[in-house]
């Protein structure tokens, strides 16, 4: 079976998952999407999955999937850590996914949200030629905060959600080293909290402006 017949079937096994009436066949579907989930090409099998969109529940499970393998990989849980490239391939790869496709269904936004919030802190002290290069954060956001409504949305959930990361200890942290979890949420707070302060304080000032000529007896507007 080749990459994309073994990716239909993991779409079907999603929407049997989730719309079943069926128990033993939402138990059946649970079990091979976990095996799905520890298999060795998960990653490229996630891309597709996210590549294809011929599903929302399929989106979600890859971007659930991929979540789950960064954190084992910062644990030390893979067999192949994924490398530095790699990882900043997937966060590049969800911000691009999330600005070309502003209108996916909102739970599938959460999940991707929340992996670019995951990465994002796990490698926040990571870098490449001097740089550390999770720590954009504020410039990439911007750029959805200046597009529709729908991407200043995903933008403001952006921002929203990797500040909740930076404050919250997951698994990943609890496994790991307390004092490192400390050190990411200081620097996080020394280097960003207050450019993520500004912002919201100046897209909170735009909206104010925006309300004034909001003509409420206009529907296209409302």
């Amino acid at each position: 079976m080749d990459h994309i017949q073994e990716v239909r079937q993991l779409e079907l096994l999603c929407k049997q998952l989730y719309e079943s009436q069926d128990s033993a066949h939402r138990a059946e579907a649970e079990k091979a999407l976990v095996a799905f989930q520890n298999a060795p090409d998960t990653l490229t099998k996630c891309q597709l999955l996210l590549d294809r969109g011929d599903s929302a529940y399929a989106q979600l499970l890859a971007a659930t999937t991929l979540t789950k393998l960064v954190s084992r990989s910062a644990q030390g849980q893979l067999t192949t850590t994924l490398s530095l490239q790699q990882r900043l391939d997937i966060r590049n790869y969800v911000l691009n996914y999330l600005a070309t496709q502003p209108k996916l269904p909102n739970f599938v936004i959460q999940a991707l949200v929340t992996l670019f919030a995951r990465i994002s802190k796990l490698g926040w002290f990571d870098s490449d030629k001097e740089e550390f290069v999770f720590r954009n954060v504020v410039s990439d956001v911007a750029k959805f905060l200046q597009g529709s409504v729908e991407h200043c949305m995903i933008g403001v959930q952006l921002l929203s959600q990797l500040t909740c990361e930076m404050n919250q200890i997951s698994e990943a942290d609890a496994n790991r080293s307390l004092t490192k979890h400390r050190r990411i949420a200081s620097s996080f707070r020394d280097t960003q909290l207050f450019e993520i302060f500004r912002l919201s304080c100046t897209l909170l000032s735009t909206a104010r402006e925006n309300c004034k000529s909001l003509n409420f007896n206009d529907e296209a507007q409302v």
